[in-house]
């Protein structure tokens, strides 16, 4: 097909704005599937988890044809978690749909999809849905998006993906308002009828291997082509190749400017990564250009974990099941990394990095539910930045340090997400955390209760801008460690649900930063260490000593339950031991006797706590994770 008539679209939404629903309308007025009730679930939303949640959580591409014309769409995420999903999208299109609720506002997380656009140089067209609700406001929601877009109110579609309205006019507009993809400009003749196509996601098939999405942006591609990774310089044969209807669909070849998927029969995910650049000569210049001599299509950056939290299975026997699991998840999921770790409480596992608490939490969930796997996970963390007293790059060679100079002296930063690696306090020069930029959308009559949530949370203040008469866009600034708690669910509370958040990684800040250590019995326990401000480490370590209370096991003899900093002890709850009557079996005695049995009694029990040891099973922590 001539790439004048390929149009590359990707549609972008805050959460429950209909964005699926008007792509699966879009799919039935073009005829690619049939034309369903809705009380079928969206036809892009693939995964069980996705149809029981009501979310999009992975990238779905598909193909359709509108007057003579072919369009590759793709359905993204609209949660802040699953943003590099976006992102991947955007790199393989020309432009985007933004879908705004008639019934509510621009949110918070539609505001940096539309930003990211915007950095893409991304043609967008703007779509009011829901316009058949009694609730829908579509004057208001116009005169927000002329004043975020800055359009014309004619170039506002209001249409209704459940009920058809207007819809057909989206496709039209794509056709007068849209342009042609983007081809890759070579340095020489040469140089453009290569094929050189990005790779923006991958699945795994346990018949054919990886399964490479893939966006051409010049050349084309052919079953049994021979192509190679420029990252991974891995070499391989284009085992079959087609497009997205919305299933596979075998084809002869893939267009110069269009989407599609190639089978490469890898086994290994190391060998396909998503971001990597597909890459076959042309004839003339083959076997002289060698594929690590070629330039790769740089489009989006890779993706940088907010939080870590470490994953280990519920048995020991289970851990090669988990690493095959997460391997494959990893494939799917290009935000996911991993690095092998081990605890002497729950033995082997892995160090997990996550873009948010609902990425982690899908995590999970897709571990039990595609790979049976029920798994322990830790509470998360963020990696902290800690800059040593003079040059000790030998002494933490294993933490990968970095080297810096301050004032006029040579440093060692060390990048610390494990509490176990954080060094000695008196090593210590400096302890930086990183900082996050926080977006709230709000309600103007929820404006100072959130400010008082955010004074308790040490956020620095930095603009209020009102969006409208009603509403108010409050910025602050936020250590990471107070977001990954529970300040989204207050957050809602507090807005009974109206208020929304968008955040993003700013720089690190030093801080007073401590190690929390928690002690059973005097013996510290490492897998329950963690890191927060000095200000919350009586608080912090007060909450889990007390749920410590609850799951550990009682012995014969009393034991303690503390949270300290180094030798200083901020939070203590006692488990009292099992008692026994011992003068049970008395008769016919007198308070002397009674008085030895209870002093030998106590003697016993004061040897046993000076002895004795508390083994805490690993039931017991996944009791506590749990709480």
């Amino acid at each position: 097909m001539e790439i004048q008539k390929i149009r590359n679209f990707c549609i972008i939404a805050h959460i429950d704005h209909g964005k699926s629903t008007l792509a699966d309308r879009l799919l039935e007025i073009t005829g690619t599937i049939e034309k369903r009730d809705m009380k079928h679930g969206q036809m892009l939303d693939t995964m069980e988890l996705e149809q029981e949640r009501g979310i999009t959580i992975k990238l779905q591409p598909v193909r359709m044809n509108w007057k003579d014309h072919e369009f590759n769409i793709i359905d993204t995420p609209g949660h802040v978690d699953f943003q590099y999903e976006v992102s991947r999208s955007l790199a393989s299109v020309e432009w985007c749909l933004l879908v705004v609720d008639a019934s509510q506002w621009i949110e918070a997380q539609t505001l940096s999809n539309v930003y990211l656009a915007i950095e893409n140089e991304l043609e967008i067209i703007p779509v009011i849905n829901k316009i058949d609700l009694p609730a829908a406001d579509v004057e208001r929601v116009s005169e927000e998006i002329i004043n975020l877009l800055g359009c014309k109110k004619e170039d506002i579609i209001p249409v209704s993906a459940k009920t058809w309205e207007n819809v057909e006019w989206i496709l039209d507009a794509v056709l007068t308002r849209i342009p042609q993809p983007i081809v890759y400009e070579g340095n020489s003749d040469v140089e453009k009828q290569e094929l050189k196509a990005l790779v923006f996601d991958s699945q795994y098939d346990s018949y054919r291997g990886v399964v490479s999405y893939i966006k051409v942006f010049s050349g084309e591609v052919r079953k049994w082509d021979t192509l190679h990774f420029l990252n991974t310089w891995k070499k391989i044969e284009a085992l079959d190749i087609g497009y997205f209807a919305p299933e596979y669909t075998s084809a002869s070849k893939i267009d110069n400017g269009s989407v599609g998927y190639v089978v490469t029969g890898l086994k290994s995910i190391r060998d396909a990564k998503v971001g990597d650049t597909l890459w076959k000569p042309e004839e003339v210049s083959w076997p002289k250009l060698k594929p690590e001599e070629a330039s790769s299509i740089e489009w989006f950056k890779t993706v940088t974990p907010f939080i870590y939290a470490w994953v280990f299975p519920m048995a020991t026997d289970e851990y090669p099941a988990l690493a095959d699991a997460m391997e494959r998840l990893m494939l799917n999921d290009s935000a996911l990394t991993k690095e092998s770790e081990a605890s002497a409480a729950l033995w082997q596992g892995f160090r997990c990095g996550f873009l948010g608490l609902l990425h982690l939490d899908i995590v999970k969930e897709r571990l039990f539910r595609e790979f049976n796997m029920d798994v322990i996970m830790t509470s998360p963390q963020v990696t902290y930045k800690v800059r040593m007293f003079g040059d000790k790059s030998s002494e933490y060679s294993r933490l990968l340090p970095e080297m810096i100079e301050h004032e006029n002296k040579t440093k060692t930063i060390l990048h610390i997400s494990n509490p176990e690696d954080f060094p000695a306090r008196e090593a210590c020069e400096g302890i930086l955390e990183p900082i996050a930029k926080i977006e709230m959308i709000t309600p103007a009559d929820y404006v100072w209760a959130l400010m008082q949530l955010s004074q308790e949370r040490r956020w620095v203040f930095k603009n209020q801008q009102f969006i409208d008469q009603s509403r108010i866009m409050l910025t602050y600034e936020l250590p990471m460690n107070e977001l990954i708690g529970d300040f989204y669910d207050e957050m809602k509370s507090i807005s009974s649900g109206y208020a929304s958040l968008h955040y993003e990684f700013l720089e690190y800040r030093e801080d007073d930063i401590v190690k929390l250590d928690i002690l059973i019995a005097a013996e510290r326990v490492a897998a329950l260490s963690m890191m927060c401000h000095r200000d919350q480490a009586r608080y912090i370590g007060g909450k889990i000593v007390k749920n410590l209370k609850d799951v550990v096991p009682r012995a014969q003899f009393s034991i303690a339950l503390q949270a300290s900093i180094g030798q200083q002890v901020v939070a203590r709850e006692t488990l009292s031991a099992f008692r026994k009557d011992v003068t049970a079996g008395l008769y016919g005695w007198d308070v002397s006797r009674k008085n030895k049995l209870l002093d030998k009694q106590k003697k016993w029990k004061k040897k046993m706590k000076q002895f004795g040891k508390v083994s805490l099973p690993s039931e017991a922590f996944v009791n506590l994770l749990k709480k």
